[in-house]
């Protein structure tokens, strides 16, 4: 490069609404272009020469670490994260030096302003949730109200009539008793219907039991492994609790449906940069240029949602071949 370019590519690396970094085999940063406190929740002058794991929390420096070593093998990562409000691209990628890959370089653009038609569907998306959320409550207390009210004093009736009969007609009884026993499933099948449709019952009972339902439910139909992990530890406000058991029920059932996993792990825990959640799969991934490219299925759109809704950062990170990641962190108060 000239010396009439060279001051040239600097202004606009320097001047770009873009943040770039490269980070050398060791992860140290050796240099960044723009402000990346937005990113890192660190400013420039305080990762520049410094190592990743000595800067950035635990969960964040092993997912560099990973996807470092990842490049330093060839590969391009297309991101798209959320910290705080905002929404970023970040492609990594391999810097080579005489053809030798010797760095880590990334470039982020924030995109929360999202073009016409992709806003227009996210409204469009929240609207729809949010009516549904109505009708789930208002179904629910029908069955709670309505429908469970009248099955268990139907079954009263049945114990009474039982009682009547039992020393007149033994066989009769015999068949009613069959009958309660109809009657005991179709209650607890509502109970247990009535308790999902629920948009507040992690409210009440906590995210542990709710996940536990939940993998109840996952596992008549998946043949794999369910692992649930919550550490007792985890202290969360109940409608954060909520929103994060939202996005861990799209994540594993965007996983189960689309992924062909044989594993899905799902974690909960404090760490030093907030309560987090993790969903994370064997499956075969997706392509995060469809991420970048506009494309926004429905279970990305709700976990986005539910994020939003509780001040989450949600980041997800998926290869072909690779697996997915779903990460919800609850910043610190």
């Amino acid at each position: 490069m000239s010396e009439t370019n060279a001051p040239l590519a600097e202004a606009f690396l320097e001047q770009s609404p873009a943040c770039h970094w490269i980070v050398d085999r060791d992860g140290v940063f050796v240099n960044i272009y723009g402000e990346p406190s937005a990113i890192f929740n660190r400013r420039r002058s305080d990762l520049i020469g410094r190592k990743i794991e000595d800067v950035l929390d635990a969960e964040q420096a092993r997912s560099w670490r990973d996807r470092i070593g990842r490049v330093a093998g060839g590969e391009l990562l297309r991101l798209r994260e959320r910290h705080g409000g905002a929404l970023w691209n970040i492609s990594v990628f391999p810097l080579r030096i005489d053809g030798e890959i010797r760095y880590t370089a990334a470039l982020a653009r924030e995109v929360t302003a999202w073009n016409a038609a992709e806003q227009e569907l996210r409204y469009t998306v929240l609207g729809a949730l949010k009516a549904m959320d109505f009708e789930k409550k208002s179904m629910s207390r029908f069955l709670h109200d309505s429908v469970g009210q009248n099955l268990t004093g139907f079954g009263l009736q049945l114990d009474l009539m039982r009682m009547d009969l039992e020393e007149i007609s033994p066989d009769v009884c015999q068949r009613i008793v069959e009958m309660q026993h109809v009657l005991e499933e179709m209650m607890e099948g509502v109970r247990n219907y009535s308790y999902e449709l629920n948009p507040s019952t992690v409210e009440r009972a906590g995210l542990r039991p709710a996940l536990d339902r939940l993998s109840v439910r996952v596992r008549e139909r998946f043949s794999g492994s369910l692992r649930i992990n919550v550490d007792p530890s985890l202290k969360l406000d109940p409608k954060v609790a909520t929103a994060l058991f939202h996005i861990a029920q799209e994540a594993v059932e965007n996983a189960v449906q689309h992924s062909g996993c044989t594993m899905i792990e799902v974690t909960a825990k404090p760490a030093r940069a907030g309560n987090y959640l993790e969903v994370r799969d064997n499956g075969k991934g997706f392509d995060p240029e469809d991420l970048q490219g506009g494309y926004r299925g429905l279970g990305l759109l709700t976990m986005e949602h539910y994020a939003a809704q509780a001040g989450c950062d949600l980041n997800i990170v998926s290869n072909r071949g690779a697996g997915t990641t779903v990460r919800a962190v609850v910043p610190p108060a």
